[in-house]
């Protein structure tokens, strides 16, 4: 199964029957696409995730409702061929499940979490119990998700755990696939708690649970991290644990999930923390751990799983390609593997374990292969006080210095890394060369690093390593100097904002997407199951409550004076994180002391553009943008049929004008 454009050009899901592959229906980037049949048609809001369910017959996807984030879970039979148009009695005509328009054959879509404004996550499947699954939502109270066993056959859905009000997360014990552990958020400090429970068969009356069957077993205070992995395969006594308590990054342990003893240290690494942990289905051992402190590396605790990668690093395409695993076969006898690469498209094949071969499956984006792309460097950046950086450069050219974007990774509790990444290729196409800093407060680099951010926004340190990353960059003959611009959404685009306003003379232009520009009114509107974190936010970003004037300090909406470079603004009017009064209040507020400002608002979107017509709609806009300021190249605008685009500082002239005639 994969995702594609639908005829329609909408994400959709597809399913590709392997024993059906014939040598004459094979095209010339080894995609068969006579054999593929698209088994989902959703009309307007791409599907971005697919997974199958145990029953290798169902496939579950998520989408939300023009970008409000209220993502749903859906299931569809995937055995239903597409291709064959449906008998009279299986007509989806007076089907509800249906969207209009859609082709026949076309299997109905259920949607296993209905409800207004219901969202779905904490998402549990299981191969002993290939019938159910277990889901969380918060339809009950929008602040907190209580878990719910569904039997997405028959729609048969009941509440299997209540949540207490502090509860921020799950997780199950696979043998009894009974949801045995809840990650605790303390609304007052903003520590974390791991609170287990030995059997959830104790709970007598499921909609008032006992409190006294929890046991708070691992603490960890504001500014440390970790949280439980799994359990291990004797009955939920003993778990793996990551922790960063008595170090500096987390540590993978093995614990006694009673008594919170640790019983080893399995691994730990004094650059970066431990990342994906890969675990044995059946016996819970410890196969093999990732982290990834520049490039994903793998350490192995299992020959024979070593072995099979060896091989496969073997027949990588690509000697500088990653290795990546999607899936694996009940059995293990089949993979489907990834080779990802930061210079193409990812290129996926089946490894068949006992013959030691692969078999091409499909590229990812086949059209891509005609193209010659630029290689993604990874590099090391000096902070102003010395702290190392670890950045990564996409070049058009590497002979003289090109004008520069300084693309600014979003959260900002999250990180770049290596790969394929679409806009740094769409900028080197341009002339442009792209940097992306892990600037202190990105997460995996231990407590430290991350902490060295609290109260760092915009006129701290956070925004400093931003221009020690440019200076940096002109240094080394990467960047003109007065040719660099700052660009970026959500957090990216608040760092855009207050680059331009309190570093203003070292960008030349900004490209800020559904970015804050007053962090006590986003604060006071985001959405309420963030509520257990909003202090941990306070804590991290600086007390924007009981402080007006560090509020005003951080917020560019206050420091509009200072603003000299050009800004391009796009918005998604249904975004729950980021409302569009943020940008309407800088983009007006520049707008009215005559300072350049461009904003385009797509009313169906939210926090980022999902749909593909306004993607490429704010691309258009913003290469032509970025070529009147930076001086890059830039296609001709054409007006994208389908994108809601709409414009309010053209909208107030026009109804300005209108009443003064």
């Amino acid at each position: 199964a994969y995702l594609a454009p639908s005829p329609s050009g909408v994400m959709n899901i597809f399913v590709r029957d392997l024993t059906s592959e014939r040598e004459d229906e094979t095209n010339v980037d080894g995609d068969v696409e006579q054999c593929d049949r698209m088994i989902t048609n959703e009309p307007k809001r791409a599907i971005r995730s697919v997974a199958w369910a145990y029953d290798c017959e169902t496939i579950f996807y998520m989408n939300d409702f023009d970008g409000d984030e209220n993502f749903h879970l859906f299931a569809v039979d995937a055995t239903v061929d597409a291709t064959l148009p449906p008998s009279d009695d299986e007509s989806n005509d007076d089907d509800d499940s249906v969207p209009p328009g859609t082709p026949p054959g076309i299997p109905p879509v259920r949607d296993l979490t209905p409800g207004a404004n219901v969202k779905a996550q904490n998402i549990f499947t299981n191969y002993r119990y290939p019938d159910q699954i277990l889901v969380g939502t918060n339809e009950r109270d929008a602040k907190v998700f209580d878990m719910y066993r569904v039997f997405y056959k028959t729609g048969v859905k009941s509440l299997d755990t209540l949540n207490p009000g502090d509860v921020i997360g799950w997780k199950t014990e696979d043998e009894s696939f009974e949801i045995r552990a809840a990650t605790v958020r303390n609304s007052e400090d903003s520590s974390t708690t791991i609170r287990i429970r030995t059997s959830a068969d104790l709970v007598s009356n499921a909609s008032t649970p006992s409190e006294t069957e929890w046991k708070d077993v691992f603490h960890f205070p504001y500014g440390e991290e970790g949280g439980l992995i799994n359990f291990c395969a004797d009955g939920g006594k003993t778990g793996y644990l990551t922790s960063s308590l008595g170090r500096e990054t987390t540590a993978l342990l093995k614990v006694d999930v009673r008594t919170g003893e640790t019983l080893e240290e399995l691994y730990a690494n004094d650059k970066c923390n431990v990342g994906g942990v890969t675990l044995d289905r059946d016996t819970k051992e410890l196969r093999a751990l990732t982290y990834n402190y520049a490039r994903t590396e793998r350490v192995f605790f299992d020959e024979e799983l070593e072995r099979d990668y060896r091989f496969l690093q073997s027949t990588k395409p690509n000697p500088n390609a990653e290795i990546g695993v999607s899936s694996r076969s009940l059995d293990e006898t089949k993979w489907v593997v990834s080779y990802i690469r930061s210079d193409g498209p990812t290129e996926y094949v089946i490894y068949d374990k006992p013959t030691q071969s692969i078999t091409k499956l499909f590229v990812s984006k086949p059209k891509l292969l005609k193209y010659t792309f630029a290689e993604m460097e990874d590099v090391r950046i000096p902070a102003h006080d010395g702290l190392e950086l670890v950045a990564y450069l996409t070049r058009s050219q590497t002979t003289k210095p090109t004008p520069l974007i300084l693309l600014v990774h979003g959260g900002p509790w999250a990180r770049d890394t290596w790969g394929f990444n679409p806009r740094a290729q769409w900028f080197a196409n341009r002339g442009y060369a792209t940097l992306q800093v892990n600037y202190r407060g990105s997460t995996s680099y231990g407590k430290t690093f991350l902490h060295k951010g609290d109260g760092q926004w915009g006129v701290g340190d956070m925004q400093t390593d931003l221009t020690s990353a440019v200076e940096w960059a002109v240094r080394e003959g990467v960047a003109e100097e007065d040719k660099v611009c700052i660009y970026g959404g959500s957090y990216g685009g608040y760092a855009c904002l207050a680059g331009l306003a309190f570093t203003p003379d070292v960008y030349a232009c900004g490209v800020d997407i559904v970015g804050p520009s007053n962090i006590k009114t986003l604060l006071d509107s985001i959405p309420a199951y963030w509520s257990q974190l909003r202090n941990g936010m306070l804590l991290k970003i600086g007390n924007v409550d009981t402080d007006p004037e560090f509020n005003e300090k951080i917020s560019p909406l206050f420091h509009v004076d200072n603003i000299k470079a050009p800004l391009l603004i796009g918005q998604g009017a249904n975004d729950p994180r980021v409302k569009q009064a943020e940008a309407d209040q800088i983009a007006f507020s520049m707008k009215e002391k005559g300072i350049p400002v461009e904003y385009v608002l797509y009313p169906d979107e939210g926090h980022g553009f999902a749909r593909p017509e306004n993607g490429i709609d704010f691309n258009s806009r913003a290469e032509l943008f970025l070529a009147e300021h930076l001086g890059g190249r830039a296609e001709e605008f054409v007006e994208v049929e389908g994108s809601t685009a709409v414009f309010p500082l053209l909208e107030k002239e026009e109804e300005e004008a209108g009443v003064a005639e």
